[in-house]
């Protein structure tokens, strides 16, 4: 039998109706408020460094809100994840702005997909602040006017490795290097530099592996045949792995030094492979030894936040995040073409010092540590780590106006 409501269940409906939509319009009023920043991460490509990523990221945040937020805004993390693929990426960073309406973007990890996410800043005009990939194109050849870069750049990093390397009293140096953009432009900068400081070296063997198909135990063999003093490496992740266990097995590090990019964080977490990699020289992060106030103060709370030290990719995104906040309050905006204007030459306050967004290029001047792995005690410590300040690397002016295009620097 058919039940006609009554006037007053009618009226009680509609007025749970009209609630409901209150609500929905209320929270989107407030959504809409916010200052949106959109991150793209990459769980499904460099799943540790992305988590530290995240986590240094949401602490800015959380910290930024605590603190009043941004231009009377609270300020909102909006993640998506790109796989490591380049579709992913761009079909993600898309709907950050058209679906999920950002005002900026930021994050990618891979430098593949930062350059893919850099040609959708540029059509759709919006601040990018590249927090982790290294790629030298994203400043330099493929520069962009939105692109910024915060993380020291594979040719400053190959600066840092080549200085060091000019000192070993060897000739003979080895090269294995993932192959694509990173890899071959970290080796051709560090041969570069490693030539013009030691004229008399010379690079008896190369190995250029697929990113993530490295064949190691071929790879080791052609290396150790061609008995380098010294090796280049700029593996990293899986191939690295594979990399120091079948060198290992083939007695390839006993006669020679390792000079690794990138790799000094990795390298000390991998239990059971420490004899591997004594007195590898490496770029990396010793978060137990930093002494400088801020960053003690970072990493106390991280540990307060997550239960877990931080990994020197929680120093990026927890950067990236403080480095759009001082654009925007420098530019008293969201605006991206306030915002470019405002950061080209803004100095920012990180966890391992002050550092400047240099306006000819977009990128930081952030520094990184250099070390030696010894093996200690079971544990894997760098025993003479140094900090670099970046800004002794960065590439020149002329090398930059040589290489960067015209409309980038507008």
């Amino acid at each position: 039998m058919h039940v006609v409501p009554t006037k007053k269940q009618m009226m009680k409906r509609t007025l749970s109706t009209l609630a409901a939509a209150l609500v929905l319009l209320l929270a989107t009023a407030a959504e809409a408020q916010n200052i949106r920043i959109g991150a793209i991460n990459s769980d499904g490509g460099v799943p540790q460094s992305a988590q530290g990523y995240r986590n240094g990221a949401e602490m800015a945040v959380a910290e930024l809100n605590a603190s009043g937020g941004l231009l009377g805004r609270n300020v909102e993390l909006v993640s998506r994840d790109d796989n490591g693929s380049i579709d992913a990426a761009v079909h993600n960073a898309e709907a950050l702005l058209k679906m999920d309406h950002v005002d900026v973007l930021s994050g990618s990890m891979l430098s593949n997909v930062a350059l893919a996410v850099a040609k959708v800043a540029v059509a759709q005009k919006t601040l990018f602040v590249v927090g982790d990939a290294l790629s030298d194109a994203i400043t330099l050849d493929k520069g962009n006017r939105y692109t910024f870069r915060l993380r020291p750049s594979t040719y400053m990093q190959a600066a840092m490795l080549a200085e060091a390397a000019a000192k070993l009293p060897v000739r003979r140096w080895a090269i294995i290097a993932p192959n694509y953009e990173y890899g071959q432009s970290a080796v051709a900068n560090f041969k570069l530099m490693l030539k013009e400081q030691r004229p008399d070296v010379e690079f008896v063997a190369e190995q250029w592996p697929a990113l993530g198909k490295l064949n190691a135990a071929n790879a080791v063999q052609v290396l150790r045949q061609a008995r380098p003093q010294a090796i280049f490496n700029a593996t990293f992740g899986a191939d690295l792995q594979q990399f120091i266990e079948e060198g290992s097995r083939q007695g390839l590090f006993a006669t020679s030094k390792v000079f690794s990019l990138s790799a000094g964080e990795a390298l000390g977490n991998m239990q059971g492979k420490y004899e591997a990699v004594r007195n590898w020289v490496v770029l990396g992060y010793p978060d137990e030894q930093v002494s400088l106030p801020e960053h003690q103060r970072f990493r106390e709370a991280y540990l307060k936040r997550f239960n877990e030290a931080p990994h020197m990719a929680a120093i990026f995104g927890y950067s990236s995040i403080m480095s759009i906040a001082a654009g925007m309050r420098k530019a008293s905006s969201t605006d991206s073409e306030k915002l470019i204007a405002a950061m080209r030459g803004i100095g920012v306050d990180t966890p391992l010092g002050p550092i400047v967004f240099r306006a000819l290029d977009q990128q930081s001047s952030m520094g990184t540590f250099i070390g030696t792995l010894v093996y200690k005690d079971g544990h894997n410590p760098a025993s003479d780590w140094r900090f670099l300040d970046g800004a002794r690397y960065l590439p020149s002016d002329s090398y930059v106006k040589g290489r960067r295009p015209n409309a980038a620097m507008r």
